[in-house]
């Protein structure tokens, strides 16, 4: 599975690099992404969620 929020499914994303003699090399910003354990439909799982959800509430973690 690849590192995306299980919530809002952020994921990476890419650009580039740009040097002062502006020349471009490939680059990935990733996002900020926590392994919790939360309730999914009743039941408790691990997932990777992103700190925005965790703040806003989005999630139930599990106890």
């Amino acid at each position: 599975m690849a590192r995306v929020c299980r919530i809002c499914g952020k994921g990476a994303q890419t650009g580039f690099n740009v040097s002062k003699s502006y020349r471009h090399t490939h680059r990935r910003w990733m996002p900020n992404l926590h392994r919790r354990r939360i309730v999914v439909e009743g039941r408790v799982e691990r997932a990777y969620i992103c700190t925005r959800c965790l703040k806003k509430g989005k999630v139930q973690l599990a106890v």
